[in-house]
């Protein structure tokens, strides 16, 4: 978002000794202690982060085949997330391809158990390495022990800041994904008249897709995405039914509903709009980015998301959440 306060020190780690190493030293200062990849989900507060932020940079990407079908990758936290999805798909591998152009590194995909387009990281994540800050040595969790659900996991909400990850294994498999699709990927399939499912085919539909509707972080300031889709019992949903007939929802699994946060945005009038109170804006082709235009402090962005959650939740009493972190 190019917003927010200067971190007090910053230092980058490679390495289980570099990252030892720096936790250390923070510890004896009695500093607070943060691991960030590349930053595109995370919005920094005004008045900065008073500890040490590390920046990740473990690498690697090590495959191995069990058999003809099941293939595993081991991947160092610090590798641009979408480069790895280009090599999986590469090598024939499904599972991780509509999660392709997802801006960071893959240590973050498991924080927020990243996903888009019908797959999320969890249902292919074996297990996560990561330093433990509270024991002060590497552990790996298995993806039993990582508490996933929808936009969420236990390193950020109940063991928030306790884990530096370091590496994720993945578990894919060399085959071609099979229908049914996301709606929006099956309808730009559909449109393009592509019938040949392989993991390259669905890699450059989702990539074509993004492209057309998201801005680039690099060239636009931008988090992606900045609210969740909000998941509501069947009461709750029934009454938005009522009182707007034309929302767009999806059924979950276990009796729930999930109702577009777009849909939210839009209908409470943030499409495309321009504020010149805070110089934050909607971006024109897709309502939940939140782009930064003009704004001078992380005060303005927050100050401009309120009004978006005033009006939906007098629109349809439903509280919107943010999905980028605001830190510390």
């Amino acid at each position: 978002m190019r917003l927010g306060g200067s971190a007090a020190y910053l230092c980058n780690a490679s390495s289980h000794s570099e990252l030892s190493e720096a936790v250390k030293w923070a510890k004896a200062k009695n500093l607070p202690i943060i691991m960030i990849g590349l930053g595109s989900n995370i919005v920094w507060r005004d008045e900065g982060y008073p500890g040490l932020v590390i920046v990740n940079r473990f690498m690697g990407y090590q495959p191995f085949s069990e058999d003809k079908e099941n293939y595993y990758i081991t991947i160092g936290a610090g590798e641009v997330w979408d480069d790895i999805v280009a090599k999986s798909v590469e090598a024939g591998a499904t599972g991780i391809e509509s999660l392709s152009l997802i801006p960071g590194t893959a240590g973050a995909t498991p924080v927020q158990n990243v996903g888009a387009y019908g797959q999320e990281i969890s249902q292919t994540l074996v297990s996560v390495e990561a330093y433990d800050l509270s024991a002060d040595k590497f552990v790996t969790l298995p993806n039993s022990d990582c508490s996933f659900a929808y936009r969420s996991s236990r390193f950020n909400t109940t063991d928030r800041g306790k884990f530096l990850i370091t590496g994720v294994t993945l578990h894919l498999m060399i085959g071609n994904p099979s229908p049914p699709f996301y709606p929006a990927l099956s309808h730009y399939l559909k449109e393009h008249q592509v019938t040949d499912f392989t993991p390259k085919t669905i890699r450059e539909a989702v990539i074509q897709i993004r492209q057309a509707k998201l801005p680039d972080p690099k060239q636009v300031a931008n988090n992606g995405s900045f609210f969740a889709n909000p998941i509501v019992d069947q009461g709750t949903f029934s009454q938005i039914l009522a009182d707007h007939p034309d929302v767009v929802y999806w059924p979950t699994d276990n009796g729930q509903v999930k109702i577009s946060a777009a849909w939210l945005v839009e209908k409470a009038g943030f499409k495309d709009i321009h504020d010149s109170e805070t110089g934050m804006g909607t971006w024109p082709k897709h309502s939940l980015i939140l782009v930064n235009e003009h704004a001078q402090k992380t005060s303005d962005l927050l100050k401009f998301e309120q009004k978006i959650i005033d009006k939906v939740r007098q629109l349809s009493s439903i509280t919107l959440q943010q999905e980028p972190e605001l830190l510390p």
